[in-house]
């Protein structure tokens, strides 16, 4: 009987856990404060306007003339108003940037899932195509953690002109087994994120950028991503950086590299940092 009781505790227990799964995936703090111009010089309120109905809250700075646009997928926390100093950073070296919140987040409404914020990346493309005029060709992704994950299954289907994946994962099981050792991770997740498998298909050139003390994505996961894409890719790594560290928001360094991959993509530079096949 004590064996009984004991297995259905823990049946309980799993049964919990893949019920409130997405609420520690999916960690939203919060709301900007203050305007989108007041955040980022030069940005403007915006709304996206998803396939299923909902209204997204953004903030779209322009490109200078002749310059490519990033549109930036965040993490699994906080909201947009923590990307700004990247969204300032960027524009202040000419290039548009789009920052967003995914459904659920930052007074939005719905609620997050991966199917839900596939819609939700691609209503912030749509609107930077069809709303804001910029051209495919003119268009790159950054996705930051989660958003890397996010922006992969993105460009497997409508391909930018450069990729920046921020600290990414290979996939959500297995940074989940990381910090979940114990638990059956890959058989209670009901979101998937099969960022490594995905990135296969997609040959765009590719910048890879991850802390070297990582402690919410290891490293490890981060260079496996960049071995697999299929592109052009180029790995950055950020000494002594953790996952949160200003140096992975907006520091110098990633700052650099995004705009050398901005540049390349424009046909301005043939980086030979940029390899195929390590």
């Amino acid at each position: 009987m004590v064996v009984v009781a004991l297995l259905g505790t823990a049946v309980l227990g799993l049964g919990v856990l893949r019920s409130l799964q997405r609420h520690l995936i999916y960690v939203p703090q919060g709301s900007p404060a203050g305007t989108a111009a007041g955040a980022v010089p030069g940005a403007r309120e915006v709304t996206l306007t998803t396939v299923d109905g909902l209204d997204l809250a953004a903030w779209y700075v322009p490109a200078a003339a002749g310059q490519p646009t990033i549109l930036v997928a965040s993490g699994n926390a906080g909201h947009r108003g923590q990307r700004a100093p990247l969204a300032a950073a960027l524009s202040r070296h000419g290039l548009g940037v789009l920052l967003f919140d995914y459904r659920g987040y930052a007074g939005n409404p719905g609620r997050p899932s991966e199917a839900g914020l596939a819609r939700d990346v691609r209503a912030a493309r749509s609107f930077l195509l069809e709303r804001a005029g910029v051209a495919e060709g003119d268009l790159l992704y950054f996705g930051e953690s989660l958003g890397a994950a996010v922006v992969v299954d993105l460009a497997s289907e409508h391909p930018p002109a450069g990729l920046v994946l921020r600290s990414p994962f290979t996939s959500l099981a297995d940074v989940g087994k990381v910090h979940y050792p114990l638990l059956p991770v890959r058989a209670l997740l009901r979101d998937r994120y099969p960022l490594a498998e995905t990135i296969t298909t997609v040959d765009v050139p590719t910048l890879v950028v991850l802390g070297t003390r990582d402690t919410i994505v290891p490293a490890e996961q981060s260079r496996a991503v960049g071995r697999a894409a299929a592109g052009p890719t180029q790995v950055v790594e950020v000494e002594g950086a953790d996952h949160n560290d200003p140096s992975l928001l907006a520091g110098d360094q990633l700052v650099s590299a995004v705009t050398a991959l901005a540049r390349r993509a424009g046909g301005q530079d043939e980086d030979p940092a940029f390899e195929r096949g390590r």
